[in-house]
């Protein structure tokens, strides 16, 4: 009777000399029971093929005890391929939950920036209105002094070269002095009436 190991000493080393994994294993061993069935030879006489029968079921055998191995194996690595897939699309969607937050948050940082900035301009607008519209006050309020500082400097002018002219008058005439003038209704001095 040969065994297994008779016919899976080719098959135990992979490319680096390293034993074959249990998965391959259980495959080389099918893979055995079909070239065993494939390449036996024939009965005389009939198309039926001479197995030994021990040899093909000792293999089949060795390879159904390996499976459940194989399969827990096979499970583990694809519930590991899974929770690895989950585990990536979920860091995924936390990337883009915090991309989606940073331009949500750049957006509204831009939004305010523009929001101040209209509100400053409208702010630097009014205070210019404002002190062009003080300066105008200012300037009538000035000027307004000004002229009638002017009229009263007239007046108080006329007055003195009045007196004067009195002075030099009775020094050389004798004539009586004149009426004094009569003074404006309104402080609103009149340039066409002096």
């Amino acid at each position: 009777m040969t065994s297994y190991d008779d016919y899976d000493d080719e098959d135990d080393l992979d490319e680096d000399d390293q034993p074959a994994s249990p998965l391959h294993d259980s495959e080389s061993l099918l893979r055995r029971a079909v070239d065993i069935i494939a390449t036996a030879r024939t009965m005389p006489l009939s198309s039926s093929p001479m197995i030994n029968r021990e040899e093909i079921i000792e293999l089949l055998e060795e390879a159904v005890h390996r499976m459940p191995d194989e399969l827990r194996q096979a499970r583990w690595m694809l519930k590991e391929r899974q929770d690895f897939i989950d585990k990536t699309k979920r860091e995924a969607e936390d990337i883009l939950d915090a991309g989606r937050a940073q331009a949500e948050r750049m957006v509204q940082r831009t939004e305010v920036v523009r929001a101040a900035e209209m509100r400053a301009r409208k702010i630097v607008e009014a205070a210019e209105n404002e002190a062009r519209r003080m300066k105008l006050e200012i300037e009538d309020f000035c000027d307004q002094r000004l002229a009638s500082f002017e009229i009263l400097l007239e007046r108080t002018l006329k007055t003195v070269v009045v007196g004067r002219e009195k002075l030099n008058g009775r020094m050389n005439d004798t004539r009586p002095p004149a009426p004094p003038e009569p003074e404006p209704v309104s402080n609103f001095f009149d340039q066409d009436e002096y």
